[in-house]
This record gives structure tokens, C-alpha cells and sequence, in this order.
């Protein structure tokens, strides 16, 4: 089973992947003087940069991305700051049908890994979260140098199960890269828990991938 992460494993409290949820109040304790209405342009400065970049980025250029459209010149302690480490629990979450499906399919034995364009944290993350210790291998576009639909960010994720892409699985929330996967051979469903069902296989909720194993 190969699981996409964000929107289908977890979610950001709050509902913003990025910048993390402590952006704003971490730059303002450098720079009480910034008006808090100049973060929404500096935010969206930083999704166009993460857009059109070819793999996720390194997080400090994104940063740097953001403090520019602000204003604030990156200094080494404010990028260290923004880049700190914090509980999982106090910006993200696992979506509420994650835990007792992933705790289901290990007990049936079913392998599973993850395919998700983050960061190299993500593994650190579902640790945090309670998540990780399901997870024998990880494909991170961050690592790899590219994101999906590559077909190698499916096939490493295969690749270190020791598993052919028949034999797998792939769930993600976004229909185009599950049709990505199913092209190269996989399995595939979309995961749409609240919009209508897409083009290709879906499920409303992961504890309807039971049924499959």
C-alpha cells in the first residue's frame, strides 16, 4: 500500500500546509514593526515559488522567498527560527479515519510506504503524530530530486518494498496522479472524502480500502 501524506494521512490545523502555522508570529518577534496585512502577498509569493520549482525546495529558499516579498532582510537566526523544530501536534494532525485503518492493515499484514512531495521531515513528522512506525520506506520529492507523477517517485517507493507495481496500492487525494500511478501499473484510488468522485477509482474514506485486502 503506498499512501500519499498530506490531505490523505494528515492535515495542517488551521487548514495551511505553508508556511507552517507559526510563520507570522515568528517573524513578528523579530519585527514587531511589520504590518500584518503584508503576509498574504508574501505568502502567495511563496506558493508561485513552490509551483515553479521542478522539486520541493530547499525550506530556506522558501523562506528567503517570503521575507523578501516582506521586507525582512533573512537573517541566519530568523531563518533558524522558521525552520525550528516544534511538536507535530501543535501544527499538524492525522486525518480521522488514518489511525485505525493503518493499525487494521498491519494487522493483516499488509506492507505500506508513503509517496509525497514534502520536505526530508515528513518521516520525523508522522513520528511525531504516532503515524511512522506503520511505514517501512519513504519516496520524498524533497530527496529525490523530483515529484509526482515522476514514475520514480512511485517506483522507489515499490522498489524498497521489494514489490512489483501490480502488487501495490497507490492512494492520493489529487485523481490526476493516482491515473499517473495507474498508467505505470499500479493499483489506484482517489481518496475523496468530501468532492465528487473523479474519473478514475475513489473511495470516500480510507476505511473502505479494508474491503481491497
Amino acid at each position: 500500500m503506498l499512501f500519499d501524506s498530506g490531505g490523505v494521512l494528515i492535515q495542517p490545523i488551521g487548514g495551511r500546509w505553508n508556511p507552517r502555522a507559526d510563520f507570522e508570529r515568528t517573524v513578528l518577534a523579530h519585527r514587531p514593526d511589520l504590518a500584518p496585512e503584508r503576509f498574504p502577498a508574501a505568502i502567495a509569493a511563496g506558493d508561485r515559488f513552490l509551483d515553479a520549482s521542478p522539486s520541493t525546495p530547499d525550506l530556506d529558499d522558501y523562506h528567503r522567498v517570503l521575507l523578501r516579498t516582506l521586507g525582512v532582510a533573512p537573517a541566519a537566526r530568523l531563518i533558524a527560527d522558521l525552520r525550528r523544530e516544534v511538536p507535530p501536534a501543535e501544527v499538524l494532525e492525522t486525518c480521522p479515519d488514518v489511525m485505525a485503518t493503518l493499525e487494521e492493515l498491519s494487522r493483516r499484514g499488509v506492507r505500506m510506504a508513503v509517496v509525497s512531495d514534502a520536505w526530508p521531515d515528513l518521516p520525523a513528522l508522522h513520528e511525531g503524530l504516532g503515524i511512522g512506525r506503520f511505514f517501512e520506506a519513504y519516496a520524498i520529492s524533497a530527496e529525490l530530486g523530483c515529484t509526482k507523477p515522476d514514475p520514480r517517485m512511485y517506483h522507489h517507493a515499490s522498489a524498497a518494498l521489494g514489490l512489483p507495481p501490480a502488487q501495490c496500492l497507490f492512494i492520493d487525494d489529487d485523481p490526476a496522479l493516482v491515473a499517473a500511478a495507474i498508467a505505470l501499473g499500479y493499483a489506484g484510488r482517489a481518496l475523496r472524502r468530501v468532492d465528487a468522485t473523479p474519473d478514475v477509482p475513489a473511495v470516500a474514506s480510507l476505511t473502505e480500502l479494508l474491503d481491497l485486502f
